[in-house]
C-alpha cells in the first residue's frame, strides 16, 4: 500500500490535479466534506481545474468509487481559510476527503451506505498510518465554522465513531458548569475552535455534536456537551 500516488487497492481510479503544492506541516488531521455538485463528475472537474484552484486527496462518489485527486504527500487545497486546534494552515496538517454529495443547495439528504463503506476503510488506513488522534477527524464546518456548513447534520459521525474513526458524543456527567456565554465560548476557543464569529461557531458545534437542533443559541445542553468533552480529553480518554 502506498500513499504517495501508487497503487492502493482502497483507491479505485486516479485522476490528478494540478491544484496542490508542498505540506508545510506534518499531517495530523483528516477533514471530511461534501462536494455540494450534482453529480461526482461535475465535482472532479471542478477539483481539477486549474481556474477554480481548489482540489482534495480523495473523491468517493455516492456508489462507492474512491478517487484520488492529489497525492497525500502533497498539499490539496480542501480546506481554504480555516483553523484547528492551534493550526492555521489545515491545508498543510490534513487529508482533505470530498464526498460526492448534492449538499443543502441541491437536496440535502442521507449520505448512501455504500459510500459510507467506502470511506470507512480509506479513512481508517490514513488515521493508522499518520497517529490522527481521533478529536482530529472533523468536519469542513469545524475547521471553517463562519463559511462552512458541511458535511452537514445529517453525516453518521456516531456510526463513523462505532470504528473508532472519530469521537462519539458524549455522556453528560455533571451538567452545565459555565455561568456565562463568554466563558462557553473561551471553552469553545480551548477545544479547538475559531470563535471568531460566535453564532456560527454556535452551529457548527451543534451541527458536530447536537444535530438535532441547530440554531446557534447557546443552551444547558451544547455547555454539558463541551465541558464533557474538555473533561474526557484532560482525562486522557478522547484521543
Amino acid at each position: 500500500m502506498t500513499t504517495s500516488g501508487g497503487k492502493d487497492e482502497l483507491v479505485h481510479r486516479e485522476q490528478l490535479s494540478p491544484n496542490f503544492d508542498e505540506r508545510a506541516l506534518p499531517i495530523s488531521m483528516a477533514v471530511i466534506h461534501y462536494t455540494e455538485m450534482e453529480t461526482a463528475d461535475a465535482a472532479i472537474e471542478r477539483l481539477c481545474d486549474p481556474e477554480a484552484k481548489v482540489s482534495a486527496h480523495y473523491l468517493i462518489s455516492r456508489d462507492g468509487v474512491v478517487t484520488r485527486l492529489v497525492p497525500e504527500g502533497k498539499r490539496a487545497w480542501h480546506a481554504g481559510v480555516s483553523y484547528w486546534r492551534g493550526i492555521r494552515d489545515v491545508n498543510s496538517a490534513s487529508v482533505g476527503i470530498e464526498l460526492d454529495h448534492p449538499g443543502h443547495k441541491y437536496g440535502y439528504g442521507p449520505f448512501p451506505d455504500v459510500q459510507f463503506e467506502a470511506l470507512v476503510p480509506l479513512l481508517a488506513r490514513i488515521v493508522k498510518e499518520y497517529d490522527i488522534p481521533r478529536a482530529n477527524v472533523v468536519g469542513h464546518s469545524d475547521v471553517a465554522p463562519q463559511r462552512k456548513i458541511d458535511p452537514g447534520e445529517l453525516f453518521p459521525w456516531e456510526r463513523l465513531a462505532e470504528y473508532n474513526l472519530c469521537l462519539p458524543t458524549p455522556g453528560i456527567e455533571l451538567g452545565d458548569p459555565f455561568d456565562n456565554d463568554p466563558a462557553f465560548y473561551l471553552a469553545l476557543e480551548r477545544y479547538g475552535y475559531d470563535i471568531t464569529d460566535g453564532h456560527k461557531v454556535v452551529e457548527a458545534f451543534q451541527r458536530r455534536w447536537r444535530p438535532r437542533k441547530i440554531d446557534g443559541e447557546i443552551d444547558g445542553e451544547i455547555r454539558a456537551i463541551l465541558f464533557q468533552l474538555l473533561l474526557d480529553r484532560d482525562r486522557g480518554t478522547t484521543r
